[in-house]
């Protein structure tokens, strides 16, 4: 495992998926090739790796994470808020981080939507420093390509308390206890409720609309926004404000304020002023450890192959994150988008995560918003070339940390 981190390493064939336009590739089709590696920091190395396909050259970038290392952490990086934007080389810079790729697919646009503000909040379920940022938006609503069979928008990938990597999912548990009884709570700082729930917003929400979280539906995002909505504002555990339109700005410290669409608009509206509110909610993951950190994605392989099912015709500049060596690895994968090169559809990145050592991967936010950096002292360097020809802002990052 340690010699893969340093010495020069020819890769053998790599059996791609489908190419763009429905094409095949075959074993004599592609051979990755690896350069030799070098640690950025004790327990983090970084290396780059080239693969011919018959449409062209790909290259790609690639850390790998020995969290066998005591002195090695991972964390979420985002930019203070669920709902803001920032560069990979920024959150990784402002945090300190050794290394970091983007993180989750989210809320880039809302053509479907006029008049309402893109949010800039991720799809799926996050955990920073082992607190629980947000919920998974209905797999309806969600931005990205589209998911495999069984998978979910509560679907992620993270580095529990008993530090090893894995793949998870992470799923909302909660309530919103009132006078009148029990309601149910189907949202937690997500840029949309699921038709008929109520969500939460919390000072972690940051300053944006929270109109957004009513549009759409649970198998349509382009739906219309309800108009049967309602915003009830909870300070220091009782009723302050109950209004019918969702709003906007910063939510204050000690308060949350909880939207509802249709029947949870209506029980919601059954609110008063000084009434007493109680919330409980919590993210309950599957795995054997609680997360400390975790973000979303969905999973393309899993105990060595890659799941059934996967895109094998759309190309792209992709960005991965996958696990091995009993989750004592992490291996974080993004593409080079420079003119000239050429990217991979969703089966091709699966075979590539097991060729690289993945036991299990997921596909993250790809396209112009691939970023990869290594770290120092003086800031934070941009290793690929994102394929817009500069860095997109992102809700948030996989960062990699070293003591040492």
């Amino acid at each position: 495992m340690h010699a893969a981190l340093t010495v020069l390493v020819t890769w053998g064939v790599l059996a791609g998926g489908g190419m763009a336009g429905g094409a095949r590739a075959t074993a004599a089709d592609s051979a990755l090739r690896r350069s030799s590696t070098r640690l950025v920091a004790p327990g983090v190395a970084y290396g780059e790796f080239r693969m011919t396909v018959p449409r062209g050259l790909v290259h790609g970038h690639l850390l790998t994470v020995d969290l066998a290392d005591p002195r090695v952490s991972v964390d979420l990086l985002y930019p203070g808020a669920v709902g803001a934007r920032s560069p990979v080389s920024v959150l990784a810079a402002e945090r300190g981080a050794v290394g970091a790729v983007n993180g989750d697919f989210f809320n880039i646009t809302e053509t479907q939507h006029p008049g309402v503000q893109a949010t800039g909040a991720s799809v799926g379920p996050a955990v920073a420093s082992g607190r629980q940022l947000k919920g998974a938006v209905p797999d309806g609503q969600r931005f990205g390509p589209a998911m495999p069979p069984g998978a979910t928008t509560e679907d992620v990938i993270g580095v529990g308390y008993d530090h090893r990597a894995r793949l998870d999912r992470l799923t909302l548990r909660g309530t919103v206890l009132t006078a009148e009884g029990t309601l149910p709570l189907r949202g937690l700082n997500q840029y949309a409720l699921p038709v008929g729930g109520i969500g939460a917003y919390t000072p972690r929400w940051g300053t944006v609309s929270r109109m957004r979280a009513t549009c759409g539906t649970d198998t349509d995002r382009a739906a219309p926004c309800s108009r049967d909505t309602t915003e009830v504002t909870v300070r220091h555990g009782r009723v302050t404000a109950v209004e019918d339109v969702p709003g906007s700005g910063g939510v204050p410290g000690g308060s949350v304020v909880l939207v509802g669409r249709e029947e949870g608009a209506r029980r919601l509206r059954a609110l008063e002023p000084g009434e007493p509110v109680h919330l409980v909610s919590r993210l309950v993951g599957r795995g054997p450890s609680p997360l400390r950190f975790a973000v979303g994605g969905f999973p393309i392989v899993r105990d060595d192959e890659p799941v059934a099912g996967l895109d094998g015709v759309a190309v792209a500049v992709r960005t991965s994150a996958g696990t091995g060596d009993r989750g004592r690895l992490l291996y974080l994968m993004a593409l080079d988008g420079a003119p000239g090169q050429t990217g991979l559809t969703v089966r091709e990145l699966a075979d590539l995560m097991v060729e690289l050592g993945a036991r299990d991967a997921m596909d993250l936010d790809g396209g112009g918003s691939s970023t990869l950096v290594t770290g120092d002292r003086y800031g934070a360097t941009v290793r690929n070339h994102p394929s817009g020809g500069a860095e997109r802002p992102v809700p948030n990052a996989i960062g990699v940390f070293s003591a040492g």
